[in-house]
């Protein structure tokens, strides 16, 4: 597993007082676990963007509280401004290094598809991430899709074939399909789904009947 650190301070401030330290470039944050009291912190929102980009978000952090109370945790939560997409609010999770954990793990795309290349096919991701259930040490923090083995339509890439560690657990059936590549549709074909959906709006019941009534609304106000 790799070492990764991430600087906090213990907060006092609460409610609207928190937007001061935000004005600075600083995230409020909690930190809990299993019987474990609750932490308000501060972390700096530069260094959790440096870490989640190298690291991402589902990896082992060694949270280092006022420089000597070090946490092993998890990122929990994380909440953003919707227009600014900035951090305003991070919970984190202290876990045991001896007990196992579930979390979901981020799926990476990596390799070129000859279906993809050569036949113009379109990649269709079925999944996007997995929860694993592993001891925290072995906690991956991205698994890798090798799309390379996809070299024709009828080849899917299934959770059996990724290169997982045996010391990681999956609940999911390993027959589901990850990913595929399909063929591009034509201009032929996107013309006759148009046509299909245009006469099938038809075929709705009380289509025809509501259109009925409406002509034979209008043609009473045209009289009177």
């Amino acid at each position: 597993m790799e070492k990764v650190t991430l600087a906090a301070k213990a907060r006092a401030e609460r409610g609207r007082k928190v937007n001061a330290g935000r004005k600075e470039g600083l995230v409020p944050a909690v930190v809990y676990g299993n019987k474990v009291d609750s932490t308000s912190l501060w972390v700096t929102a530069i260094d959790v963007k440096r870490l989640i980009k190298k690291s991402g978000e589902s990896t082992i952090i060694e949270l280092v509280i006022d420089t000597k109370d070090k946490r092993n945790v998890l990122i929990q939560d994380i909440q953003k401004d919707a227009l600014m997409g900035q951090y305003t609010h991070i919970d984190f999770f202290q876990v045991n290094m001896d007990e196992k954990i579930e979390n979901e793990v981020e799926l990476v795309f990596i390799g070129e598809s000859k279906a993809m290349k050569e036949m113009g096919g379109i990649l269709v991701k079925n999944i996007d991430k997995l929860l694993v259930k592993c001891l925290p040490a072995d906690l991956p923090s991205h698994i890798d899709v090798d799309i390379s083995a996809i070299d024709a339509f009828e080849t899917h890439l299934t959770v059996k074939d990724l290169k997982i560690s045996s010391k990681i657990e999956l609940s999911i059936d390993p027959d589901t399909v990850i990913a595929l590549v399909a063929p591009q549709r034509s201009e032929e074909d996107l013309a006759g789904l148009e046509e299909k959906v245009e006469a099938d709006v038809t075929k709705i019941a009380g289509m025809v009947k509501e259109e009925a009534v409406t002509e034979e609304k209008k043609d009473k106000k045209d009289k009177k």
